[in-house]
């Protein structure tokens, strides 16, 4: 998780937007913002934040279907969501945490309840990513070599850049392999991976990390 979080705030009203991004802001956070489940989306995508907040009803998607969307993707499967809405009925509330919510608020939100629920959801967020650092870790300690593979439909997250710095620090041969053109790898030389080294096409035509030993035996 980023330090400080990054926190996409949604909802059509901008009035709700600049009361949230207030508050949160005050309390260190970097705060983007969108109008709609369709923009929310796509600034998710590309922005990856650590937490969602999103409201329930808005135009062009609302926030229940985005929500489901945003669970369904391999790379935001794990980024929490807090709906934020003014549907209070228990179908409702039902209907949130059954489409992936992790948490369910309804409106008018207390701004305190609301800054103490972002830091609750964000310390398992931290959780989470700390444990997939340390299962890598473990596989990294137990390998000879290493052969990452960027997926990729799902691209880079947080924790992938976390272990591209364990594996530049473990000093064992490394080998990546990602299957993109140029975007992808416009993305790779500015993360924590263009140290490491990589190669275009499947794993069994890979060449040698630059400045390391052949992890395949063949030289």
């Amino acid at each position: 998780m980023r330090n400080p979080a990054h926190i996409l705030v949604v909802d059509d009203n901008p009035t709700n937007i600049d009361i949230i991004r207030t508050r949160l802001a005050s309390q260190g956070f970097r705060i983007l913002t969108a109008a709609d489940g369709e923009e929310a989306l796509a600034t998710a995508r590309a922005e990856r934040p650590d937490l969602i907040l999103l409201d329930g009803m808005m135009p062009k998607k609302d926030g229940f279907e985005a929500c489901r969307e945003i669970k369904a993707d391999p790379a935001l499967s794990f980024t929490p969501v807090i709906l934020v809405t003014a549907k209070g009925d228990t179908k409702d509330i039902v209907a949130g945490l059954d489409g992936g919510a992790d948490e369910y608020l309804t409106k008018p939100v207390d701004t305190a309840a609301l800054v103490a629920r972002v830091r609750s959801i964000l310390r398992i967020k931290e959780l989470h990513d700390t444990v997939q650092v340390q299962a890598a870790t473990l596989a990294v300690q137990a390998a000879d070599a290493v052969l990452f593979v960027v997926d990729a439909v799902v691209g880079i997250t947080d924790s992938d850049e976390a272990v591209a710095a364990l594996l530049r620090r473990s000093g064992k041969p490394v080998l990546l392999a990602i299957n993109k053109a140029d975007n992808q790898r416009r993305e790779l030389e500015g993360a924590e991976f263009h140290r490491l080294g990589w190669v275009d096409g499947p794993p069994n035509t890979a060449p040698p990390r630059r400045g390391g030993a052949d992890p395949t035996g063949r030289g």
